[in-house]
């Protein structure tokens, strides 16, 4: 499961000023909107929420003064040099939406770890995947299959390459036979 608990604390001072003060401080400044609440200004420790967003499609059960609220990330701002975390949206989800979440990241571990092992691009299974899930497979269903496909993509490039290099010999042998011919007949036309 994906879903990982981050203290959060609420944060009253804004503006590019405040911002600047809270990343000194190794905090990321954030917001978290959407569902029954109103807009809350809070700000994470950058480590901690830096290593929680390098899983796929996580959850983050955030605790803000003892209350718990479940959120997904909708925006991550990162210094386009540094790639440090600059800011981040959280919008509220609900329980089904966190366990859908959830299911779809054990879906996308379980793929990228079989193509591993069956010696398969893991991001052309992972996009197999995210193809099937898209025209509304479940994950775990789609997941049982993606990296089969991905087999048999890889089989079908393959063979097309095959064929187009056959072609191309095919083609330099037609070339080279027509240069033999035109030199042979430049020959006897010069006796």
């Amino acid at each position: 499961m994906t879903t990982v608990a981050l203290t959060a604390a609420a944060r009253s001072d804004f503006g590019k000023g405040a911002a600047r003060r809270t990343r000194r401080a190794g905090q990321t400044p954030g917001v978290i909107y959407g569902g029954d609440i109103d807009l809350q200004h809070v700000s994470f420790d950058t480590h901690e929420l830096d290593l929680a967003l390098r899983k796929p499609r996580v959850v983050l059960a955030v605790d803000i003064d003892g209350k718990t609220i479940t959120t997904k990330p909708r925006d991550i701002q990162r210094d386009p040099v540094k790639r440090t975390l600059e800011h981040i949206d959280l919008v509220v989800i609900t329980a089904r939406e966190a366990k859908l979440r959830s299911e779809y990241a054990d879906a996308i571990k379980k793929v990228h770890d079989e193509a591993v092992e069956a010696g398969v691009d893991p991001s052309v299974a992972v996009q197999m995947l995210e193809e099937a899930v898209n025209n509304g497979e479940d994950p775990m269903d789609a997941a049982a299959h993606a990296v089969a496909d991905a087999e048999e993509q890889a089989k079908a490039y393959a063979e097309a390459a095959r064929a187009a290099a056959a072609a191309a010999e095919a083609s330099e042998a037609a070339v080279a036979a027509e240069a033999a011919e035109d030199a042979e007949s430049g020959e006897a036309a010069a006796e």
